[in-house]
């Protein structure tokens, strides 16, 4: 029952969390974490060093930043803004990481991920709609024509899903890329996570570029920098979770509560002894096969992800043409 479990994510968090709730130590993966108690944000890093860390954890060698705000599907303009900073500062690392941040006029093209009439899918197509775009005014008119002495070529596209196009979307980037021939790429997607607390509260920065749709099992090619030939940063935020998860954590609470009752005490006992794969692959049988395939979201996940998106599109037009500045 244990080889079958496979946790349903995109989190490398998450991932690292259900080893250390097992007990287990993954060698060549390292965890850090930093707690501001005054906003409640956790920062995580999960840093994949090896090829025998990276098969354990199924997530390629490289870094994984993960912003947990509680209050990120708030409509809070001012908590909103600092996110947004608190994010372009994030991405700026793993600029500087890549060996790109000294490069002057650097030239970005970011992809939006994504089905824009899927609201839950929709956070890559949202995030360009409200990006500052420059790189068509810098070809036409100079970089002087930004008000400024260095300025960044920002492009963007929304090449939609398959279903749509017909096309893998790393053709139609890969097609892009070519053709403009940026130095960075940065796509965002929406991600599937295991807790669903952290469902429209997380964001998840990566210079290990995005695999589109693999966290709802739709494993289509991968945008990195051994497809696209140059690095790739992936920003995502979990939208969705799937039944099996909720089911599960219901579980944990119908154990918890079997054994605060003296007659059932001995039930939550038996089934506290199960392993956390031996639980999730026990649910995913009684569920199925009607409940497999299917993935909840919040009932106003068309708020937060305007929302969440505008914050994410915001850190980066901070970050590459200074617009929203004070």
């Amino acid at each position: 029952m244990v080889e079958k479990y496979s946790i349903r994510t995109d989190l490398a968090l998450e991932e690292k969390e259900r080893f250390e709730s097992d007990n287990v130590e993954v060698q060549g993966v390292v965890l850090e974490e930093e707690f501001d108690e005054e906003r409640e944000i956790r920062i995580s890093r999960v840093r994949i060093e090896t090829e025998k860390g990276a098969k354990v954890m199924g997530k390629p060698v490289g870094t994984y930043l993960t912003v947990e705000a509680p209050n990120l599907g708030v409509p809070d303009e001012g908590y909103h803004r600092e996110i947004s900073e608190e994010l372009s500062g994030y991405i700026k690392e793993l600029i500087e990481k890549l060996g790109l941040l000294d490069k002057v006029d650097l030239s970005v093209l970011i992809v939006g991920l994504g089905n824009r009439q899927v609201t839950p899918d929709a956070l890559g197509p949202y995030v360009v709609e409200n990006l500052c775009v420059t790189r068509h005014i810098v070809k036409e008119y100079g970089k002087y024509a930004m008000g400024m002495e260095h300025a960044n070529l920002v492009s963007a596209i929304v090449p939609g899903v398959m279903g749509q196009t017909g096309m893998e979307t790393l053709e139609i980037v890969k097609g892009v890329v070519d053709e403009t021939e940026p130095d960075l790429v940065i796509a965002i997607d929406a991600l599937a996570a295991r807790n669903s607390r952290r469902l429209n509260r997380t964001v998840q920065i990566a210079d290990t570029g995005i695999h589109p749709g693999s966290g709802v099992g739709n494993h289509r090619s991968g945008l990195t920098k051994e497809s696209l030939g140059v690095p790739v940063i992936g920003i995502g935020v979990p939208t969705v979770v799937d039944a099996a998860t909720i089911v599960n954590d219901t579980m944990e609470n119908l154990i918890n509560a079997l054994e605060t009752s003296e007659m059932l005490k001995g039930v939550g006992d038996v089934l506290r002894t199960y392993s956390a794969a031996e639980k999730y692959e026990l649910v995913k049988e009684l569920i199925s096969p009607h409940l497999n395939g299917m993935f909840m979201t919040p009932k106003d996940v068309d708020d937060m992800v305007k929302q969440i998106s505008y914050t994410i599109s915001e850190g980066l037009n901070i970050l590459f043409t200074n617009a929203g500045q004070a």
